[in-house]
């Protein structure tokens, strides 16, 4: 599949403001199962200084430092990408089977900041070991059944609704409330599969529904590292599985460095401010792209 996104947040202050330094989450993924085919972002003011950097999750991002004073702070990004379906997982496990749980020495240790627990010492939300002991059950200690009986669990107890504003939810509230937004979800996804050893971490983005709705917003979902596959996405607010039409920005462990816009201002005291914001997407192809695996030959 082949889009072109725009995205614009808007700002408006009841008085003067100097804005602080701001971090930009809005290139879409260029490498994998998605091929960046442009990207451009303005800002209105211009930043004094504003550069790219790669973030420890491997996603670009940007930076950006402001002089001077405004009442406004308007941004835009404008990007074309072209998507494709990732090989098919019972393939690409098919030999090792992947049993769980996943015994963490045999991980790369790079991967160990998507095993951590959400409580400060490290541990697991025992909501969440709880819920991934359910999900195991039954699944024959396979990946692919595990992460199949994990969605539908998650579904099952928790009702998806839009939430607009705050964190990520844990997985003990999230399943306290029984009701959550997609980043509460994909957390909730994320902590239970770091229970049995797979490494997991959040991901913010662009899901292009059919059909269009009437007024677009970012997505959250989680993806899940797979020894033999790599990471995968998977919404539990969704089908699961993720496909083509499913648009990755950033990538991390901890769901607060995925946001698409943070940064301070500071002005006089009382001081209010208004945020609004617009996504458009457009189709430009609607044929999906599979990516396939071809046999390896041998003389």
């Amino acid at each position: 599949m082949r889009a072109r996104l725009s995205h614009t947040f808007s700002y408006s202050y009841s008085a003067p403001v100097q804005l602080g330094p701001h971090r930009l989450c809005l290139k879409p993924r260029g490498h994998g199962f998605q091929r960046l085919i442009s990207f451009g972002v303005r800002l209105s003011p211009e930043p004094s200084r504003f550069w790219p950097l790669v973030a420890a999750s491997g996603d670009e991002i940007l930076r950006a430092w402001f002089l001077g004073h405004t009442e406004s702070f308007e941004l835009q990004s404008i990007s074309e990408v072209e998507t494709q379906m990732p090989p098919p997982l019972e393939q690409c496990l098919e030999y090792d089977g992947l049993a769980l749980p996943y015994p963490v020495g045999h991980l790369n240790g790079d991967l160990m900041g998507s095993l951590e627990g959400w409580l400060p010492n490290g541990q697991h939300d025992p909501a969440a070991v709880e819920l991934a002991q359910e999900a195991l059950m039954g699944s024959d200690q396979r990946a692919l059944m595990f992460l199949s009986q994990l969605v539908e669990t998650i579904q099952d107890r928790v009702k998806y609704t839009q939430r607009h504003s705050g964190p990520a939810w844990p997985a003990g509230r999230t399943l306290k409330e029984r009701v959550g937004s997609c980043r509460d979800l994909a957390m909730l996804m994320v902590e239970a599969c770091r229970c049995v050893g797979l490494p997991a971490r959040f991901v913010s983005g662009y899901h292009l529904v059919e059909p269009a709705p009437e007024r677009y917003d970012l997505h959250a979902w989680a993806e899940i590292y797979l020894p033999g596959a790599g990471w995968r996405g998977f919404d539990p607010s969704g089908m699961g599985p993720i496909d083509d039409r499913y648009i990755p920005l950033a990538t991390s462990s901890k769901p607060d460095l995925t946001a698409a816009v943070s940064g301070s201002y500071s002005g006089p005291p009382g001081v209010k401010s208004t945020f609004d914001w617009s996504i458009t997407a457009e189709v430009l192809d609607e044929t999906s792209l599979v990516m396939l695996i071809e046999p390896s030959l041998s003389r």
